[in-house]
C-alpha cells in the first residue's frame, strides 16, 4: 500500500528525519491559509498523488507570492495528473501540500528496499538526486551505492558513517546523515514497510540535511496489525478494479488484455496467463480467489472482472484442493443469474468434487463452455473471444 508524500514526511519526521515546514490543503482557500502560516515566500505547491515525476507533469511549482500559489492551486485541484508512472489514465488531484521553499546546495538520493536475493533490507543511495531511481540505474549506474543491513544487529553506526563518507559528506553532516539513516531504518522495520525513499535528500545552503520529498510503501499482508497505517490509505489513487477487489478480499491486478481470469492460486494464475498468451490472447487481469472460495466469493470475483469494460470473455481455471469444484460451479451459475452475463464463459474445473461441479454446469442449461485441460481452456477462450 502506498501513501502520499505529506503522510510519509509526517511519519519520517516522527522518527527524526528533518523536513521542510508545510501544511495540507483540500481547496485553494486552504492553500491561501497554509501560505499565510508559512508567512515568507517563495512557496512550493505540490499535488498529492501516488506517482513520481509530478514536477515534469506540472504537479509541482515554486510560487513567489500568495496570489501565485492560490491561482496555481485553483487550476491544480480536480485535474487528472498524468506522469510517466501513471500512464494515460492519470490520477486525480484532491490534496495539495504547501511548504516553504528550500535553498538547495546539493541533491542526493536515499532509499531503503527489500533485497529478495540477500533476504535483507538494502540501502540504495546516490550523490545524484531529484530523478527516478530507475533512470539513475540506467543512465548513471556507477553513482549508486548499495549497502545491506544484517537483521541480527540492524543498522550500525560504522555503516552509516561509511555511507555518509561515500556520499561526500563531512563535518556535522556526518552526524545528521547517521540520524536520517537510523530514522529511516526504524520506520521501515517498525511499520512493516516495503520501501522508504527520500528523493531528493538535500544539503541546504546552510549545510544541513533536509528531506524535500518522501515516499513509503507498506506490506498489505501486515496491515491487519498496523491500523494507523491502514487509516492512511487513499483508495482514490488506486486502480478502481483493484480497490474493489481488495475490499472484498480478492487478489487482483489489472492488465491490458481482454480475457478475464478467475483462478485459484498465484502459481496457477501465472501459468494460465502464460498459456493465454501462448494461444494468441491477452489476459485482462490476474485474479486469485484463494482457497475455500464460497459461491458468493466466486460471484464477487465475476463482478470484479466485469468492472473492466475491455473484458470480452471470462476464463475460470480451478484446480481444487481446499476449494471445491461444486462451490465454484454454483458461483458461476449465481453470477449468470445476478449479473446478467452477456459474454462467453470458459470453465476448466479439476480436483475436489470436479464431477459434481461439471454436472452443476451441465444441468444449469447455461451456455458455459467447458475444457478438460488448461491448454484447451486457453485456446477455447481465445477462439470464442475472436468470434465475439
Amino acid at each position: 500500500m502506498d501513501i502520499h508524500e505529506y503522510q510519509a514526511k509526517e511519519i519520517l519526521g516522527r522518527f527524526g528525519v528533518p523536513t521542510p515546514c508545510g501544511g495540507l490543503a483540500w481547496s485553494p482557500e486552504q492553500v491561501a491559509y497554509q501560505v499565510r502560516q508559512i508567512k515568507e515566500g517563495p512557496f512550493v505547491v505540490k499535488a498529492q498523488v501516488h506517482s513520481g515525476g509530478r514536477g515534469e507533469a506540472g504537479g509541482v511549482k515554486v510560487c513567489k507570492t500568495d496570489e501565485e500559489a492560490h491561482l496555481y492551486a485553483k487550476n491544480l485541484f480536480g485535474m487528472e495528473l498524468r506522469t510517466k508512472q501513471t500512464g494515460a489514465r492519470g490520477k486525480d488531484v484532491y490534496r495539495v501540500w504547501v511548504e516553504e521553499a528550500t535553498d538547495i546546495a546539493k541533491e542526493m538520493y536515499l532509499g531503503f528496499v527489500l533485497d529478495r536475493k540477500s533476504e535483507r533490507i538494502m540501502i540504495v543511495a546516490s550523490k545524484e538526486g531529484g530523478v527516478e531511481i530507475e533512470q539513475l540505474a540506467e543512465e548513471q549506474p556507477d553513482t549508486l551505492i548499495r549497502m545491506v543491513i544484517d537483521p541480527a544487529v540492524g543498522l550500525v553506526d560504522y555503516q552509516a558513517r561509511e555511507l555518509a563518507f561515500a556520499l561526500g559528506l563531512s563535518g556535522p553532516q556526518i552526524g545528521q546523515m547517521i540520524t536520517v539513516l537510523k530514522a529511516c531504518h526504524s520506520a521501515y522495520s517498525e511499520l512493516d514497510a516495503t520501501m522508504v525513499e527520500i528523493n531528493p535528500l538535500v544539503i541546504t545552503g546552510a549545510g544541513d540535511l533536509l528531506a524535500l520529498d518522501a515516499k513509503m510503501s507498506f506490506d498489505k499482508n501486515a496491515l491487519y496489525r498496523r491500523p494507523e497505517i491502514l487509516a492512511l490509505r487513499d483508495s482514490s489513487q488506486e486502480d478502481p478494479r483493484e480497490a474493489v477487489a481488495s475490499d472484498n478480499g480478492l487478489a487482483y491486478v489489472g492488465l491490458n488484455g481482454d480475457i478475464g481470469c478467475i483462478i485459484n492460486g498465484a502459481g496457477l494464475a501465472m501459468a494460465t496467463m502464460d498459456m493465454i498468451k501462448l494461444s494468441g490472447g491477452e489476459p485482462a487481469n490476474f485474479l486469485d480467489i484463494g482457497g475455500g472460495a464460497s459461491p458468493d466469493r466466486v460471484c464477487q470475483a465475476f463482478r470484479t472482472v466485469l468492472s473492466d469494460q475491455n473484458v470480452s470473455v471470462i476464463l475460470v481455471n480451478i484446480f481444487a484442493g481446499i476449494n471445491r469444484c461444486d462451490w465454484i460451479a454454483e458461483g458461476i451459475v449465481q453470477a449468470y443469474e445476478q449479473l446478467d452475463l452477456k459474454i462467453p464463459v470458459v470453465a476448466r474445473l479439476s480436483g475436489t468434487n470436479e464431477n459434481e461441479g461439471r454436472n452443476i454446469l451441465r444441468m444449469s442449461g447455461l451456455e458455459i463452455k467447458t475444457a478438460e485441460t488448461l491448454a484447451e481452456a486457453a485456446e477455447l477462450a481465445v477462439a470464442v473471444r475472436t468470434i465475439a
